[in-house]
């Protein structure tokens, strides 16, 4: 199993030099997140992660989660380990402080979450999906639910899920049956089932919050039907306290292709009692809340599933001797040269490289972008960051999850056959994280979601913040010619960006259908384009601390030549993706539905 080390000299890079994290914190009033308190931070996180967190990781697969007369449990030392976070304060860390938490700004947490999410990913999920249950709690529910949920909640002693899917509704979610009847106290009684419920049961805290969606007798049908309940595994009194046992009840677990350490579920509501979130039929629009914080959760995850197979994969190249290399012998004292010296292992290992941290920065941006969402008193600042998410976090979600899933790819075969074995644990990175692909929306479900509702759906105006940010960028650096290897090629495609974009809206007024033909190719060229602009902002950093005089060279060094990777080996491949939407969706809908067959 590869040993897992926290990048921490990447994490400050990415927030101190590159985001300016201290500055950003003390503009919104945060004073208290100075860079002390910051590198002091990381630096628990860290010794959490590789001494506590990663050590379970392939025990947790191995012995997966156990499920007996409703009950759920955990695998050895998960429980003892979430006891450490829970004392550790790190589920309080950007929580209000009204309610317990630190008040501490979410990109810090975001940041943290990636360790943890690299060291072991099932474990992660367990607190992971708190945050979403409490940032819709916080933005959505009343004063009395705040108080009767949220503090036991932000100090981890409760866990939140989120409960959308049905046996025979996925992402239609206007097909749901779950129903929820009012009663005479103002609750409601919840009937249904749910499934593929991250974390739904398990014996780690005391209580579970679900947060539900359900529709009330009488609702309109589809999405203008839906309603937002919270539900929880033990009914709660108004001081907090827990009373009787709900209605609700974990009917089985999945058995799954990876994430075995988490208890994925079927959860049975049987007249359970839930509690309204904002205005009846208005569920989705709250529901969002969750699913948009989790989207850049999902994000993350794929940075850090690509983090963790480059930390295994880079080992093993460095040790593994096969061959000798086709530009001379290497290893002269040895009977074969380490396969690093070989290009395509290069490539795999800077494909990887370039992910995790290309995908570190845009996280990190987008998590400082939610900072100012919370804390930003200017409305016309508070607007841009919030058009700048509506772009960036489907492309991130989808984008990350993809690139990562292949990184845990490249990190099977650059173990050769030892990957394919399950002792080593790079099969089950992979395992681990294809789920990313599909979480809160698919691949072609955010796309759909990236083109059609916010590109097309607002004319193109959604682009705008961010791509004068791109421009300006340029601008500023056009004639630096150390920059010219990066600035060339990020205005080129800039402008193919929005060509493109063109070019679907004039073909989709003749044919809808080009939309989705068109949809997950014009969201990876987004991302490969956004990628190379933060990747740009890299190299910059890193020449101007070569350019001052550093002790740290060759970190430097390395940033601009995986800068100089990206711009030639993995941009270029947008270039396939624009080939394919300027070729249109014909080919894709010629077969009738009855010519496909076997």
């Amino acid at each position: 199993m590869p040993e897992y080390k926290a990048p921490i000299r990447d994490v400050k890079f990415v927030m101190q030099e590159l985001l300016d994290c201290e500055g950003h914190y003390q503009r919104l009033g945060y004073h208290d997140a100075s860079i002390d308190m910051v590198d002091a931070i990381i630096a628990e996180a860290a010794k959490l992660t590789e001494q506590v967190v990663a050590p379970l990781n392939q025990i947790g697969d191995q012995q997966g989660c156990t499920f007996k007369d409703g009950v759920v449990t955990t695998p050895d030392g998960f429980k003892a380990a979430y006891d450490k976070y829970v004392e550790g304060g790190w589920p309080t860390l950007s929580q209000s402080e009204e309610f317990g938490g630190q008040g501490l700004p979410h990109s810090l947490n975001i940041s943290i979450a990636e360790l943890f999410s690299s060291a072991n990913h099932s474990f992660a999920m367990y607190p992971g999906l708190s945050h979403g249950a409490l940032a819709t709690i916080e933005a959505h529910g009343t004063e009395a639910q705040k108080q009767q949920f949220m503090p036991n909640l932000v100090e981890g002693k409760w866990t939140g899920t989120m409960c959308l899917t049905e046996p025979h509704c996925g992402t239609d979610l206007g097909m749901l049956r779950t129903k929820a009847e009012l009663q005479t106290d103002g609750t409601y009684s919840l009937t249904g089932t749910k499934i593929f419920i991250s974390a739904g049961e398990h014996d780690l805290s005391d209580n579970i919050v679900h947060i539900v969606i359900a529709r009330i007798p009488g609702a309109p049908e589809g999405n203008k039907g839906i309603s937002l309940f919270i539900v929880p595994k033990f009914n709660v009194n108004a001081d907090g306290s827990i009373a009787d046992r709900n209605g609700v009840t974990c009917g089985s677990i999945e058995h799954k292709m990876g994430i075995n350490g988490n208890a994925t579920c079927v959860i049975n509501f049987d007249g359970a009692t839930g509690h309204l979130i904002g205005e009846p039929n208005r569920g989705l629009k709250c529901m969002f809340t969750f699913m948009n914080a989790a989207r850049i959760g999902v994000a993350s995850e794929g940075v850090a599933a690509a983090e963790a197979s480059f930390q295994g994969a880079l080992a093993y190249a460095k040790d593994r001797l096969q061959m000798r290399s086709i530009s001379g012998v290497k290893n002269p004292n040895g009977p074969a040269d380490p396969i690093i010296v070989h290009p395509d292992v290069r490539r795999m290992l800077l494909t990887q490289k370039s992910i995790a941290e290309g995908g570190r920065a845009l996280i990190s941006y987008l998590a400082q972008l939610v900072d100012i969402g919370h804390a930003e008193k200017d409305e016309a600042i508070k607007a841009d960051a919030e058009t700048k998410l509506a772009l960036l976090t489907p492309i991130a979600k989808a984008f990350l999850s993809e690139l990562g899933f292949e990184c845990t790819s490249h990190g099977v075969q650059v173990f050769g056959g030892h990957g394919f074995i399950k002792e080593w644990g790079m099969e089950q990175l992979m395992r681990d994280t294809k789920i990313s692909c599909i979480y809160e929306g698919t691949t072609g479900v955010q796309a759909l979601d990236l083109l059609a509702r916010k590109i097309i759906g607002t004319q193109g105006e959604v682009l705008k913040p961010f791509s004068k940010d791109v421009t300006a960028f340029c601008q500023q650096n056009m004639d630096n010619p150390a920059m010219a290897e990066f600035i060339k090629p990020i205005m080129a495609y800039a402008k193919e960006w929005h060509d493109l974009t063109v070019l679907i809206g004039g073909k989709a007024m003749k044919n809808p259908d080009e939309i989705g033909g068109a949809s997950v190719d014009y969201l990876m060229y987004a991302g490969y384009v956004t990628l190379a602009f933060f990747w740009a902002k890299m190299a910059k950093v890193a020449q101007d601390k070569l350019a001052a005089g550093t002790t740290e060279a060759a970190f430097y060094e390395a940033k601009i030549k995986t800068a100089q990777f990206y711009m030639q080996r993995m941009l270029p491949r947008a270039k396939g993706h624009a080939a394919c939407i300027a070729n249109g969706v014909d080919s894709m809908m010629a077969l009738d539905s009855e010519d496909f067959v076997f």
